[in-house]
């Protein structure tokens, strides 16, 4: 892979005077990748494996991350930056070997170093782990913004937890989703850099007291049953074509005492360790089962903890850099990522009136300056709520703060619309229904200065529905920034190939504007450019042949029409409504089979939750079908379909570039926004959907001519629900759905067990909350129209083409900057690299008496 490269700020790629820490040219990258095999992995060629290969090079890579991160980190402290403190209970990264060899531009200098070396970069690549932090588009979201911050040189910090165990490792045994543990760790993360001298003590549960200070001010101490220690781990985040190495800072939690030696010595040494073990367990794994009150418990815990890490953080570096605490407002601007840290709202007022003895209005209008949330949902249930009982047992103090956050805020909602209860009731911080819970998105919507939603209609939505009466009372509040990907990853590390034309033909320059990439509009009639966009869209689909083949066992036809669904397995998203569309074609084929039909590979992949049954029984039903379909000699390959198990970011990769037809099909008004769907069309995939989330602003930008829509709108929705719903009516009256779904009942996919997928059926047949026997026909028919278009390859090629070009505004760096301009006010920073040597190795521009204050962010 070779990919065109413009040089950073401040490098010399000659090979005089290259420092081994910190060159570029070929052979001082090969004697840096030796000098670390040999002096960090404590090996040799002959004695060396892959990993340590993969590890020598990410060293090397790392140490030419460090200048810059170093550089970035003293000029912030120097300047004293407004900075944006990114709060996410998931960060999914993905790999960092290839992300950071294209942000350095200079992968095609070590893809030639390891090539002289007889090592295979892909290879070295393969080896990393997926630091698996993340769920699904909350967590890559959050990633695909700290690569914009940095490119865009916004002084940032990114705020998580440091999970032992991450999101599953999924296998796929008989058909069924089986989760094992994510080892991520196993061998070693050698992108993170462990501060234990900035750990910070987190308490739980307890009592408090009041009491008056010295100067007859009441105030409250809390006398906690436990206290955790944060210890942070600190990984740069690069920049593209810039010096801006900004910090994602992960916590893990550990004991004050890890080890009791009195305990030891009575022969107790369980309890010895048992401190240690009660309290590594807190970041011990992503999203524990919250079924069950431990669950929720050890949830809540979690989320706590990173937030009380993250702000007693913010509250040191302002200390350090002798900054008032009355200005904590002008030097952080706190975005929360969703309600998992809604929490930092009474924590931030506890800090300040408590630790730091700030009256309550001073403290109050730092807290609302401070914080700005973003939604990412419309779905009540994912509001999270926590039970009274289980909030005053694990933060009392907390809960005291709501109270008086709560009091004060009804007080304002009564003087603005008088006693109406039911408003009151509904704009409560406290839920008094079905017993009594905190609402930690009330708390977020009156506690922060901004709320966004993720999409166009998502904002909407969330102002005429799930917030309705927030945007009522302060309407001011809400605005919209759309989501958006980082091309970086999305398309020069995923489709070199693609990059390549896209670059010999406008540039390079949009890859950091990714609006320039229009400019291919005009080859998009231009068979010259057709014929190496197709060319080079088979082969990324020959690629994808190739890994389905290794990891499934079914070979597909790289001519087939490639029709793609990869994300989170949930009801919304309808992947059954998808295997409904196979079966569908399947009968069809059955039914003639000299029918002439446009072959067809289904590809899906996704993760469901643990605790989802309905989730993973649509997965056992996508195998069992393609089970069936695949071993049918009268299907041959003109139709396939395969779940690729263990969907990721690693593994998603070569999966948007191979894609035709990207899969967009959930609920109308459920979706908030997706990113997928940005992926998939920036690489060339044409997209069938519905007028939900971000789908609708992708169709306007690429024309409505260049999209399959289909399917019932928001408004459509709503009146069927008033009406009635009856989706046995659709059943009865369509042959082909009925047919389809009474298969599924026979056990014609389940080798005669009629038991098997009745929960789905029945619940499709009873209720069908999501609408799928509503939306079957007019997808069969968009369907139709896909197929007839794709025989099509001149039209199907320009709208391939049109689709990437029109998709600049789904850049992360757009989003950023909307961020910035509307919500955090803040301003980028540009790193300088003066490239001095001294005699203590390469800092840049840091001087010796500043290295102490360097890596304050």
């Amino acid at each position: 892979m070779q990919i065109q490269e413009p040089q950073l700020q401040g490098q010399d790629t000659g090979m005089q005077c290259e420092d081994d820490r910190t060159g570029i040219g070929v052979e001082t990258l090969k004697r840096a990748f030796l000098d670390n095999l040999f002096y960090v992995q404590g090996k040799f060629p002959a004695l060396a494996t892959k990993h340590d290969y993969y590890m020598a090079l990410a060293y090397t890579v790392r140490d030419r991350l460090l200048q810059r991160w170093v550089n970035t980190a003293a000029l912030y402290t120097q300047q004293g930056s407004r900075t944006v403190a990114y709060l996410s209970a998931e960060f999914l990264m993905g790999p960092h070997l290839g992300n950071n060899l294209i942000n350095l531009g200079i992968y095609n200098q070590v893809q030639q170093a390891m090539t002289e070396l007889k090592l295979d970069l892909k290879e070295l690549l393969a080896k990393e782990e997926e630091p698996g932090l993340g769920n699904g588009g909350l967590g890559r979201l959050a990633a695909c913004y700290l690569d914009s911050l940095a490119s865009l040189e916004i002084p940032t910090l990114g705020y998580g937890i440091r999970y032992e165990f991450g999101i599953f490792d999924q296998l796929i045994r008989n058909g069924w989703q089986v989760e094992k543990t994510d080892k991520w760790l196993r061998y070693g993360n050698p992108w993170e850099i462990a501060r234990p001298e900035w750990a910070v003590s987190v308490k739980f549960g307890g009592r408090t007291e009041a009491h008056k200070n010295a100067q007859g001010r009441y105030q409250v101490r809390w006398i906690p049953h436990k206290v955790v220690l944060g210890i942070p781990y600190d990984t740069p985040i690069l920049g593209y074509k810039v010096n801006t190495a900004n910090t994602l800072r992960l916590w893990k939690a550990e004991a004050p005492e890890s080890f009791d030696f009195e305990a030891f010595n009575r022969g107790n040494y369980y309890g010895a360790v048992d401190q240690k073990v009660t309290s590594e367990n807190l970041t011990k794994v992503l999203y524990p089962n919250d079924e069950t009150y431990e669950g929720k418990q050890l949830r809540l815990e979690q989320q706590y903890f990173f937030v009380s890490c993250a702000l007693q953080d913010m509250l040191r570096i302002m200390i350090r850099q002798k900054l008032p605490l009355e200005q904590f407002h002008e030097k952080f601007a706190v975005q929360l990522n969703d309600t998992h840290p809604a929490i930092a709202v009474a924590e931030l007022m506890r800090l300040l009136l408590d630790e730091h003895e700030m009256g309550w209005e001073p403290a109050w209008e730092i807290t609302q300056k401070t914080f700005g949330y973003t939604n990412h949902t419309l779905l009540p249930e994912a509001l999270e709520k926590w039970s009274l009982k289980l909030f005053s047992s694990l933060l009392p103090r907390h809960l005291e703060i709501i109270y008086e956050i709560n009091w004060r805020f009804l007080e304002q909602v009564r003087h603005k619309f008088g006693t109406d209860e039911g408003r009151i009731g509904r704009l409560s911080l406290i839920d008094e229904n079905d017993g009594k819970f905190v609402r930690m998105a009330h708390l977020a919507c009156v506690g922060s200065h901004k709320i966004n939603g993720v999409a166009a209609l998502h904002s909407e939505l969330l102002q005429k529905t799930t917030l309705l009466d927030f945007y009522e009372f302060f309407p001011e509040k809400f605005t919209n920034v759309t989501n958006g990907v980082t091309p970086r990853r999305w398309i020069v590390l995923s489709n070199p190939k693609l990059t390549n034309l896209i670059t010999s033909c406008i540039g390079d320059n949009w890859i950091k504007h990714l609006e320039d990439v229009q400019r291919i509009e005009t080859y998009a009639e231009d068979p010259g450019f057709q014929q190496e966009w197709q060319q080079i869209k088979r082969e990324n689909k020959v690629n994808v042949a190739e890994i389905l083949l290794d990891r499934t066992g079914v070979k597909v036809d790289p001519d087939s029409l490639f029709d793609i669904q990869v994300k989170r397995i949930h009801q919304y998203k309808r992947q059954h409504l998808n295997i409904l569309h196979a079966i569908t074609l399947y009968n069809q084929i059955k039914q003639n089979p000299g029918i002439d039909v446009t072959p067809r590979t289904l590809i899906f992949a996704g993760k469901a939750a643990p605790g989802y049954y309905i989730a993973k029984l649509i997965i056992k039903l996508i195998n069992s079908v393609a089970e069936v379909v695949n071993k049918d000699p009268d299907i041959g390959d003109r139709l396939k379909v395969v779940f690729l198990p263990d969907y990721n970011v690693k593994n998603s990769q070569p999966i948007y570039p191979a894609a035709d037809l990207s899969e967009q099909i959930s609920t109308a008004g459920k979706e908030a926004s997706g990113t997928g769907n940005m992926k998939f069309a920036m690489n060339g995939a044409l997209t069938i959907g519905t007028l939900d989330g971000a789908n609708i602003e992708i169709r306007n930008a690429v024309g409505a001519e260049n999209f399959f829509l289909f399917g019932l709108t928001t408004e459509d929705v709503g009146a069927l629900r008033l009406t009635g719903y009856r989706p046995w009516e659709y059943y009865k009256e369509n042959p082909q759905l009925k047919q389809a779904i009474d298969q599924i009942a026979s056990g014609y996919f389940s080798h005669g067990d009629r038991s098997l997928f009745k929960p789905l059926v029945d619940l499709l047949l009873d209720k069908d909350p999501f609408m799928l026997m509503a939306d079957y026909q007019p997808y069969i028919d968009c369907q139709q129209q896909v197929s007839q278009t794709y025989r099509d390859r001149d039209r199907w090629l320009q709208m391939s083409i049109l689709n990437t070009a029109r998709m600049g505004k789904f850049s992360s760096d757009r989003a950023i900057r909307e961020y910035c301009q509307q919500i955090w006010k803040v301003q980028s920073v540009p790193v300088q690299l003066a490239a001095e040597k001294t005699g203590d190795g390469w800092f840049g521009t840091v001087t010796s008496d500043q290295l102490s204050v360097t890596s304050d962010q």
